[in-house]
């Protein structure tokens, strides 16, 4: 069982992350899913009908957007981060929170390191997968990297100097 971490702490995953290619007719009525957005586009209306728990997953190259009006639906909303270098699902994770007011948990997931977990928690981002190669306990440090932060982010929407 993978182990995320949660709100700064170590949990196992309760939830399954479903992969592209994932046929709608294999899903079950009462387990806690994480849906591409393919398939949220195709089966919105039946998964929104489900007992149990609604996530939806977005890779890099789609948009939060695509999903801005839907977001009440989702528990988790989880994000790809596909490369180390590919920065496209941080804007993402700013728009679903400071845009589209998205509540529930936001999971970086894919190849997600604890270098970056500081400046995703900056974003929004509430949850990480970390690479399976790494270990989770170590990249929960990451989150303390810095104790002060001087910019205006999600996490702190006062600059600095403001919050004098």
């Amino acid at each position: 069982m993978q182990r995320i971490i949660k709100h700064n702490q170590i949990v196992d995953e309760t939830w399954h992350l479903l992969p592209k290619e994932t046929s709608f007719d294999e899903l079950t009525n009462c387990d806690d899913y994480i849906v591409p957005l393919q398939m949220w586009r195709d089966h919105a209306h039946v998964l929104k009908a489900r007992d149990g728990g609604l996530g939806v997953w977005l890779d890099s190259d789609e948009q939060a957007e695509e999903i801005g009006d839907d977001v009440q639906h989702f528990q988790v909303i989880a994000l790809n981060f596909p490369a180390f270098t590919d920065g496209r699902s941080y804007s993402n994770a700013r728009l679903l929170r400071d845009r589209y007011g998205f509540k529930g948990e936001l999971r970086a997931i894919g190849d997600v390191l604890r270098d970056q977990l500081f400046y995703m928690a900056r974003c929004g981002f509430d949850a990480f997968a970390v690479r399976a190669d790494k270990d989770p306990e170590d990249a929960l440090l990451g989150l303390q990297d810095f104790s002060v932060t001087y910019q205006a982010a999600t996490d702190e929407p006062l600059p600095l100097f403001r919050r004098r």
